[in-house]
């Protein structure tokens, strides 16, 4: 019955969806990857940080500026060269995997600023007076005191993320995005395409209410 409504095979509507969480997963390890250092080096850098340096910073957040203020699906095309030379095509999964990493790690990074910029001063200057040297201050007590807010940071990176694979439908991606396009959109199946909008709604509560249970459960043991 549904197969009939949707005009398209249950089998097809769950790899797409398996196809989503790929994208989204992957893009997220090396986005995250790339945005916490980053996020630590916009707030070790800045003016009265830990190793303020306003050359490194006016370069990092340069580049973090310059990277987000560029649109997704502009991006998408921009780096249609490096992605097929780093994958060897520049459609499918994988090769939507490298603009999904250059657009969410900026976006982390800014996310990851604001979380330690909430650590309380005082906290760093005790470090300090202990004569914690700078990895000891991060490790011990930057990133714990901020924990809880990274992990609602990545909560929301995530969901800005999820967005961005459906767009990633548009080079082919695969994925809710590209089932919502290509069956949807393209040959007008209404019913498609609500489908596929209740499924991403559905991914967002997810990621959202995960997110919120994990940080309550950091900030109940801090």
């Amino acid at each position: 019955m549904i197969e009939t409504i949707l005009d398209i095979s249950a089998e097809k509507l769950i790899e797409s969806g398996i196809q989503t969480i790929y994208m989204l997963g992957w893009s997220l390890f090396f986005g995250t990857l790339l945005g916490i250092p980053l996020g630590l080096t916009l707030v070790l850098t800045r003016k009265g940080g830990i190793k303020s340096n306003q050359v490194i910073y006016f370069i990092t957040n340069g580049i973090v500026n310059l990277v987000r203020s560029v649109p997704f699906i502009i991006l998408l095309v921009f780096i249609a060269p490096f992605t097929k030379f780093l994958v060897g095509t520049r459609i499918g999964t994988k090769a939507a995997i490298v603009p999904l990493v250059f657009y969410i790690a900026p976006y982390l990074a800014r996310l990851i600023e604001s979380s330690l910029l909430e650590v309380k001063p005082g906290i760093i200057e005790a470090a300090k007076a202990m004569g914690a040297s700078t990895f000891e201050i991060i490790r011990y007590f930057l990133i714990p005191e901020a924990k809880a807010s990274l992990v609602l940071a990545l909560t929301t990176g995530s969901i800005g993320l999820l967005g961005a694979t459906a767009m990633a439908g548009t080079i082919g991606g695969g994925g809710i995005g590209d089932l919502a396009l290509t069956y949807g959109y393209q040959k007008f199946n209404n019913a498609l395409m609500l489908a596929t909008v209740i499924i991403l709604i559905l991914f967002v509560q997810l990621i959202q209410g995960i997110g919120n249970a994990i940080a309550k459960k950091l900030r109940t043991h801090q």
